[in-house]
């Protein structure tokens, strides 16, 4: 049996390798019948913590990694709208972090 595939959106990120993913699906009302909206929310193995908040990705169902993912990430669909204000701010802390010498000190 083929591996189901889906695709949601990162909602946390915080845990080093692990993503927290909701699908959305709409389902029928049992009862009245109206269109709701749900959410499954899965937990992804990200291996090389390629996604961050807010991007869509694609996960494929995959053997327990541990206790909660069930879930690994294929692929990084689009990323979301803070990824290029996150790139910004990481460029710059490498750039203050990489030469080893904090802010300018007057001279007296």
């Amino acid at each position: 049996m083929p591996k189901r595939v889906l695709v949601g959106v990162v909602t946390r990120d915080k845990a080093s390798k692990t993503r927290r993913v909701e699908v959305p699906r709409l389902v029928p009302h049992p009862i009245y019948g109206k269109i709701v909206k749900k959410k499954t929310i899965c937990h992804v193995h990200d291996e090389d913590n390629a996604s961050n908040n807010g991007d869509t990705v694609e996960i494929q169902e995959s053997a327990p990694v541990s206790r909660l993912k069930r879930w690994r990430l294929v692929r990084v669909v689009s990323r979301g709208p803070g990824a290029d204000l996150l790139q910004k701010k990481e460029g710059t802390l490498d750039e203050q972090i990489g030469d080893g010498a904090g802010p300018a000190k007057p001279q007296e």
